[in-house]
């Protein structure tokens, strides 16, 4: 339920991803974190609990999104906050099952729907959770208060991806994506499904993309020099010329 603490909290995860990229090293970052929090601005436990939230989400990346010590890179490439909101919402979506289980509901409303399907009512996000089960077999079962504080939460995270315009709407809607949050969403497609990633571009999907839109996206990645596109039989092929996130150049370590 970690989203009942904080969302994507966009400026304080670039500040430790530039302390990790700078650092390498998990206990150097915790060290310098809490140094720079001793001035009174946050308690500790508020400060280490949002520490522990955003470096979990850091730590159980795989492979499939951008190096840490690229996020610096891909930040300053950035065009805004909202375009930084929708990289580190990957990390979001791989740390935590029960958003990604949240998130693949709304997909499938969304491919079934159109974006009337986008409704995020507390009504609808608590009906959905109802249809989770941990491992175990175990019911969703929280108390209505921390459900309440998870869906507004989830909210949260959609506004600043931009699913949601105002504090007020409730219905969704296809973000805009720029150049950058394009191509991790391409590449975390691609590290997930290799060569038929178009078939199902989880990275779009994630990003609640209509399939409309794909062919317009694959477009833009194509011509990008990170990316390569073939044909092969009439069918697009896109895959990456090199190192998928190579374009994002590793902020050099602290010597």
């Amino acid at each position: 339920m970690d989203l009942t603490m904080c969302g994507l909290l966009v400026e304080k995860a670039e500040e430790m991803a530039k302390l990790y990229a700078k650092h390498r090293d998990w206990t150097t970052v915790e060290d310098r974190w809490f140094e720079e929090r001793r001035d009174g601005r946050s308690t500790r436990g508020s400060s280490r609990k949002i520490y522990r939230v955003l470096s979990s989400r850091f730590k159980t990346a795989d492979r499939s999104l951008p190096a840490i010590s690229r996020l610096p890179s891909i930040f300053d490439l950035c065009g805004g906050k909202r375009d930084k909101a929708q990289v580190l919402y990957f990390y979001l979506i791989e740390d935590d099952p029960l958003v990604k289980f949240v998130v693949h509901e709304y997909v499938r409303r969304l491919q079934e729907r159109g974006v009337g399907g986008l409704d995020f009512e507390q009504d609808t996000v608590e009906s959905l959770l109802n249809e989770f089960h941990y491992s175990d077999g175990e019911q969703f079962d929280y108390a209505d208060s921390t459900t309440a504080r998870w869906g507004e939460g989830l909210r949260s995270v959609m506004r600043e991806i931009g699913v949601i315009e105002t504090q007020q709407t409730l219905q969704g809607q296809t973000p805009n994506i720029s150049e950058i949050p394009l191509l991790v969403a391409a590449g975390y497609s691609w590290e997930n499904a290799g060569d038929e990633w178009l078939s199902q571009p989880r990275g779009w999907l994630y990003l609640f993309q209509p399939e409309q839109y794909w062919e317009s996206l694959a477009e833009r990645v194509g011509n990008h020099p990170g990316w390569e596109a073939s044909g092969i039989h009439g069918e697009l092929r896109l895959e990456p010329v090199d190192d998928t996130y190579g374009w994002a150049e590793p902020m050099e370590e602290d010597i």
